[in-house]
């Protein structure tokens, strides 16, 4: 769009559309990895591996926290 010299703000309605999908993919595979991975781990892991999980979702919280801002 910006080599098509497009509107400046058709092209930041476009970063905000496609940081809002990644958005959204990203909340599906973190829902999936809690639903497997984490699961797994606090069924039938022992305490380190939850341990590991628990460190995991931390970290991706404090990375991702935007996850859960939009739509919440």
């Amino acid at each position: 769009m910006i080599e098509e010299d497009k509107y400046c703000v058709d092209v930041l309605l476009q970063i905000s559309a496609a940081q809002g999908a990644l958005g959204q993919v990203g909340k599906i595979v973190l829902g999936s990895h809690m639903n497997t991975c984490v699961s797994e781990a606090f069924l039938g892991g022992d305490e380190r591996r939850r341990g590991t999980k628990i460190d995991e979702l931390l970290d991706v919280f404090s990375r991702f926290g935007h996850l859960g801002a939009r739509g919440a």
